[in-house]
């Protein structure tokens, strides 16, 4: 007899925790792959000379010591600059002796500042 209310409670009990069960959850996990980007090193070479010709904003031309002159189109944020690295406030002139530090070559050359070494 004992046993018979053993196996009907845990019948019970089993039957209940089935009837209790309210849905069916599922996880749905995704995986974002970001595409590889190459690694680009860029590299900050000068030109230094003699200004020739400034357009604030537009355009500096230097004679080189060596070869001939060479023109830099100028971005409104480039900083013209003293060798301490103030920002030189005056215009540039004929005669300025100056380093122009760029990226890239040819038509892709970017300024990023202009250097005074007067």
């Amino acid at each position: 007899m004992k046993q018979v209310i053993i196996v009907g409670l845990a019948c019970a009990l089993i039957a209940s925790v089935g009837f209790a069960q309210t849905g069916i959850t599922s996880k749905q996990s995704t995986t974002v792959t970001e595409p590889k980007t190459a690694t680009q090193t860029t590299t900050t070479t000068y030109e230094s000379g003699t200004v020739t010709t400034y357009e604030p904003g537009k355009t500096i031309v230097i004679k080189r010591e060596k070869e001939g002159p060479v023109s830099f189109a100028l971005g409104t944020a480039v900083r013209i600059v003293d060798k301490a690295g103030n920002v030189v406030k005056r215009a540039l002139t004929p005669k300025d002796r100056v380093r122009v530090y760029y990226t890239g070559t040819g038509d892709t050359r970017v300024v990023e500042h202009v250097e005074v070494e007067d």
